[in-house]
C-alpha cells in the first residue's frame, strides 16, 4: 500500500486529489493542512471516516509538527499542493504568499529531505517529492504560441513571484541534494467545491442571486481552463511515474476569453432562471477596472504529459461547465456558509490609492 502525504489536501484541487485516492486507489493518505479561509473540511465529507484517511491541522512552516509526522507515516511520497494562490490578494497583501510558497516550501523542503536520507536505498530511489504549481510562472504570451516545459520564467504578479520561486527552490533540491523532486505546472482550474473568489464560481453564485457578472477590463484576456477532476488524475499519475528532475506542464487545451466563459455561464442558467420575456443573464455582466498588470493569455502545451504518461483531459470545458454549475446548484450548504462568512464576494486586488 502506497502511503501519500498531501499538503493542503483541503483546499479546491487538494481535496480533489484526496478525494480520488480514497476512492480509486488502494493508498492511505494523510492531509496536512492549516485551514487558512481557502481550506474547507466539509470538501473532504465524504471521505473524513475512511480509516486509509488522516487529517493533520498544522502549517508546513512548522519543522517539528512535519519532521514528527514524516517519521510516523513513513510516506512513499509527498504531494505538495499548500499554497497562497488568488492574484488579486498577493496584489495588496502579498507577505502571507511570500510566507507560505516561499518560505514553506523551503521548509517542508528541508524536513522531507531529512526523512528522504533515512530511507534504504530503494525506498530512496522510488519516493517523489511532487511540487504542484502554475503556469502563470511562465509570464503573458502573446496571441500565438504555447507555455512548455522549456519556457523561461518571467512572473509577473506577486503570486506568480512566490510560485516561480518555489519552483526554484524545489528544482534546486534535486540537482544539490539528490531528491527526487517532480514539477507539474498546471493551467486554470475549474470544478466543483473551488472557493468562490476565483472567477466561474463567483459568476455563477452571483448569476444564482441576480448580482452583477464584474469582469475585468474588456474581457478579453485568456486562460486555459482545466477540469480539476482531470487535473487530480495527472498528479496521481506523476506522483507515480513522473521522472526525477522533471518538469511536466498539465493544460486542458481549452482556451477562452473571460467574457466567452461569462456568457457560457450565462447561457446555462438562462433556462433554469424564470426572468421576464426577453430578459437574459447576459444582462448581470458589469465590465469593470482591470486587474493591475493583468496577463494576457495562458495557454500550455501538455504534449510531454500526454506522451510519456498517456494522459489527456477527458472532460470537455462545455461538459465541465455544466457539471460545475449543476453541483453549485445542488450544494448550497457548501458554498452559503463561505459568502455568509469569510468572503462575501466583495472586489480585491484593486492597490489602495
Amino acid at each position: 500500500m502506497k502511503k501519500l502525504v498531501v499538503t493542503g489536501g483541503a483546499g479546491f484541487i487538494g481535496s480533489e486529489v484526496c478525494r480520488q485516492v480514497i476512492a480509486q486507489t488502494g493508498w492511505s493518505l494523510v492531509n496536512l493542512d492549516k485551514l487558512t479561509y481557502a481550506g474547507n473540511l466539509q470538501s473532504l465529507a465524504t471521505i473524513e471516516s475512511d480509516p486509509r484517511y488522516e487529517f493533520v491541522h498544522g502549517d508546513i512552516c512548522d519543522r517539528p509538527l512535519v519532521d514528527a509526522m514524516l517519521a510516523r507515516i513513513q510516506p512513499d511520497a509527498v504531494m505538495h499542493l499548500a499554497a497562497e494562490s488568488h492574484v488579486d490578494r498577493s496584489i495588496t497583501g502579498s507577505a502571507s504568499f511570500i510566507q507560505t510558497n516561499i518560505v514553506g516550501t523551503h521548509a517542508l523542503l528541508e524536513s522531507t529531505l531529512g526523512y528522504w536520507k533515512t530511507l534504504s536505498t530503494d525506498k530512496k530511489d522510488q519516493f517523489r517529492f511532487l511540487a504542484v504549481s502554475t503556469d502563470e510562472v511562465y509570464g503573458s504570451l502573446g496571441p500565438t504560441g504555447y507555455f512548455s516545459e522549456t519556457t523561461a520564467f518571467d512572473p509577473r504578479s506577486p503570486y506568480s513571484a512566490s510560485k516561480a520561486a518555489s519552483d526554484h527552490l524545489v528544482s534546486a533540491w534535486g540537482h544539490t541534494y539528490g531528491l527526487p523532486v517532480v514539477i507539474s505546472n498546471c493551467s486554470n482550474n475549474y470544478g466543483p467545491y473551488h472557493f468562490p473568489e476565483k472567477l466561474i464560481p463567483l459568476m455563477i453564485i452571483n448569476a444564482m442571486n441576480d448580482k452583477p457578472l464584474p469582469v475585468y477590463g474588456d474581457g478579453s484576456n485568456i486562460r486555459d481552463w482545466l477540469f480539476v477532476q482531470d487535473h487530480a488524475r495527472a498528479l496521481r499519475l506523476l506522483v507515480e511515474h513522473g521522472r526525477p528532475g522533471e518538469t511536466y506542464c498539465i493544460g486542458g487545451r481549452a482556451e477562452r476569453t473571460n467574457i466567452d466563459v461569462v456568457t457560457a455561464l450565462c447561457g446555462l442558467f438562462d433556462p433554469i432562471r424564470s426572468r421576464p420575456a426577453g430578459e437574459t443573464a447576459k444582462r448581470l455582466i458589469t465590465f469593470v477596472q482591470d486587474r493591475p498588470g493583468h496577463d494576457k493569455r495562458y495557454a500550455i502545451d501538455s504534449t510531454k504529459i500526454e506522451t510519456e504518461l498517456g494522459w489527456k483531459p477527458s472532460v470537455s470545458f462545455e461538459h465541465g461547465l455544466r457539471c460545475t454549475v449543476d453541483w453549485y446548484l445542488a450544494n448550497r450548504t457548501w458554498w452559503e456558509p463561505i459568502i455568509n462568512g469569510v468572503y462575501a464576494g466583495t472586489r480585491l486586488g484593486l492597490p489602495v490609492a
